[in-house]
C-alpha cells in the first residue's frame, strides 16, 4: 500500500508508487548456501601476505575470506549494483545476503553519518534495490539500528521512520523472492521488549520474514537467542529471526570504554563467532549470518584506527586468531 510520509517537519513527500500485495514469506534457504564473494578484502590481503611469506597471517585471513558475508548497500545507484551481485551469486548457486542501510538520519547520535536526504529519496532508492533483485532469491537485513533508534526516541520523527520501514518491507516483499529481516538491535539496547515488539509491528514485521539481532555487535549467540525468544513471544511466538555472529566469539568487551573510546568500536580481544548457516538447530533462529564483515573498522575511534568501513588486516587477524 502506498504511503504518504511527513518527515522531519519538511512537508509531505509525494506518495510512492503502489506495491503489489504478496502472501506470506519465501521458504528459507537450505543449510550452508549463502554466497561467498570471491572479490573480498580478506582474500585479497591473504594473497599479499602469502606472497611475502607470512603464511600464518594469510591462513588466518583466508579463514574469513572463505566464509559467506553480507554486502552493504549504503546509498547511491543501487539497481545495477544489486543486479550484478545477485547475478554472481546465481552463477555460484548460492544465496546472497544484502544489508540495506540508507534510511534518513541513519546513525542518529552515534559516530558516522549519511543516509538518504529525505523520505521520498529513500522510497525511490528502495525501489531501485527491489528492481535489482528482479525475482531472484536473496536474504535482506533491513536498516540496522533504524527501529531501535525509533523506539528509543533518538530520531526526530519516529512515526515517519516506522512508516518508511513499513514501506521498505512492502517494496522488498513485492519481489516475491526476498527474505526480509527487520533489524531489532541487541540485548543491551532496548530492554523493553514489548515496546520493541510494538515498533516491529508498526514497521511491518508481519509482512517480513522476521527480525535481525546483533548486527555489527559482539553479544554472544546464546544471549541473542534468549532475547530473540522474548521478542518473538511478545509478537505471538511464531516470528523467527537471524543473528549476526561475525565477531561475537568472545562476547562483548567488559566495560563501556577502551582507551578513552566506546567499547563497541574496534574492541580488542574479540573473536569470530559461529560460521554462517541456515541449519542452526536453534528454535525460531532461521540463520546465523556474518552481517558485519570481520576486520572492517567500526570507525577511527582511537589514534591510528581506520575510518568506518575500511578493512583493517591487523584487526581481522586478531579476530581469526584470538
Amino acid at each position: 500500500m502506498a504511503l504518504t510520509l511527513l518527515l522531519n517537519g519538511c512537508g509531505a513527500d509525494p506518495a510512492p508508487p503502489p506495491i503489489p500485495e504478496v502472501a506470506g514469506g519465501t521458504p528459507p534457504p537450505p543449510p550452508s548456501v549463502f554466497y561467498v564473494d570471491p572479490a573480498n578484502p580478506a582474500d585479497t590481503e591473504a594473497d599479499r601476505r602469502a606472497a611475502r611469506g607470512e603464511t600464518a597471517e594469510a591462513e588466518a585471513l583466508r579463514g574469513i575470506g572463505s566464509r559467506p558475508s553480507a554486502k552493504w548497500l549504503t546509498g547511491g545507484p543501487a539497481r545495477d549494483e544489486v543486479d550484478t551481485f545477485l547475478g554472481q551469486a546465481a552463477i555460484a548457486g548460492q544465496i546472497p545476503v544484502l544489508v540495506v542501510h540508507n534510511v534518513p538520519q541513519r546513525d542518529c547520535g552515534r559516530r558516522g553519518g549519511g543516509g538518504a536526504g529525505s523520505g521520498a529519496e529513500y522510497q525511490s532508492w528502495i525501489r531501485d534495490v527491489a528492481a535489482g533483485i528482479a525475482g531472484r532469491p536473496v536474504t535482506v537485513v533491513l536498516e540496522p539500528g533504524a527501529l531501535p533508534d525509533a523506539v528509543a526516541g533518538c530520531v526526530r520523527d519516529s512515526d515517519g521512520r516506522l512508516a518508511l520501514l513499513r514501506d521498505a518491507v512492502a517494496v522488498l516483499a513485492s519481489t516475491g523472492t526476498a527474505r526480509i529481516y527487520l533489524d531489532a538491535g541487541h540485548p543491551g539496547w532496548i530492554k523493553d521488549v514489548e515496546a520493541l515488539a510494538a515498533g516491529l509491528r508498526r514497521a511491518g514485521v508481519a509482512e517480513a520474514d522476521g527480525f535481525a539481532l546483533n548486527v555489527a555487535n559482539f553479544v554472544r549467540t546464546e544471549d541473542n537467542v534468549a532475547y530473540g525468544h522474548r521478542i518473538s513471544d511478545a509478537l505471538g511466538g511464531a516470528t523467527t529471526f537471524v543473528v549476526d555472529t561475525s565477531r561475537n566469539g568472545n562476547g562483548p568487551y567488559p566495560g563501556n570504554r577502551v582507551k578513552g573510546a566506546p567499547s563497541w568500536c574496534n574492541p580488542p580481544g574479540r573473536a569470530l563467532g559461529e560460521e554462517p548457516t541456515a541449519d542452526t538447530g536453534l528454535p525460531r533462529v532461521d540463520a546465523l549470518l556474518w552481517v558485519k564483515y570481520p576486520g572492517e573498522s567500526d570507525g577511527d575511534c582511537r589514534p591510528g584506527e581506520p575510518a568506518s568501513g575500511t578493512f583493517w588486516p591487523k584487526y581481522a587477524i586478531s579476530l581469526a586468531r584470538p
